[in-house]
């Protein structure tokens, strides 16, 4: 079971709304709701939780809450805790916001485009055989090319301090316009 079941009255409504409504996103982004509902219960708890704690609070089984834990430490969002005078493992979460999209951006490269660069650049590695078509040719060069650049600006993105990233995306429309105005298409209005 991964919905709250109404022996959850120990949680605020917001914290309970939260909860179901990051499970539910959970699902889109490809992870299971269990997982993403107690992400969300430990990003908003004030204190680190047991096992036991989080099925008390989410309804769910507690091998479920084992599992969907296991997850969460091998995504680095969470990690175990000492508790002074308590023997069971406690759990927190990572709040840092920042830390948080720069754990989940760094999996899920690993996952979706470390592969996606390993198999072009095994075909680009054949890409020279005569019996590929100039057409195929120019598309996996093209597709080469482009991982190539997601890779060498996911690396350079890491860099930057979260602030700056910040103001970058404040900038929103602005960036776009200097980037317009950068390449000559800005012009073309001002000619008109």
């Amino acid at each position: 079971m991964t919905e709250i079941s109404n022996e959850s009255k120990s949680l605020p409504s917001a914290v309970e709304q939260f909860v179901l409504r990051w499970g539910d996103m959970g699902g889109q982004w490809g992870v299971n709701r269990s997982v993403a509902q107690i992400h969300a219960l430990l990003f908003l708890s004030d204190r680190p939780l047991t096992a036991e704690d989080i099925a008390d609070k989410l309804g769910m089984a507690r091998s479920n809450v084992s599992n969907s834990l296991r997850e969460l430490l091998a995504w680095k969002l969470a990690w175990r805790v000492p508790v002074l005078g308590d023997r069971r493992d406690h759990y927190e979460a990572e709040t840092d916001l920042w830390q948080m999209a720069t754990k989940v951006a760094q999996g899920r490269k690993e996952r979706e485009i470390d592969p996606m660069v390993a198999a072009i650049r095994a075909a680009m590695e054949h890409a020279d055989d005569p019996r590929i078509s100039p057409v195929v040719r120019k598309r996996l060069h093209s597709m080469h090319d482009f991982m190539n650049t997601v890779e060498n600006w996911y690396q350079q993105m890491l860099n930057v301090p979260p602030a700056q990233i910040m103001t970058l995306i404040r900038m929103g429309s602005k960036v776009v316009g200097l980037l317009k105005f950068v390449s000559g298409k800005g012009n073309k209005k001002e000619a008109d």
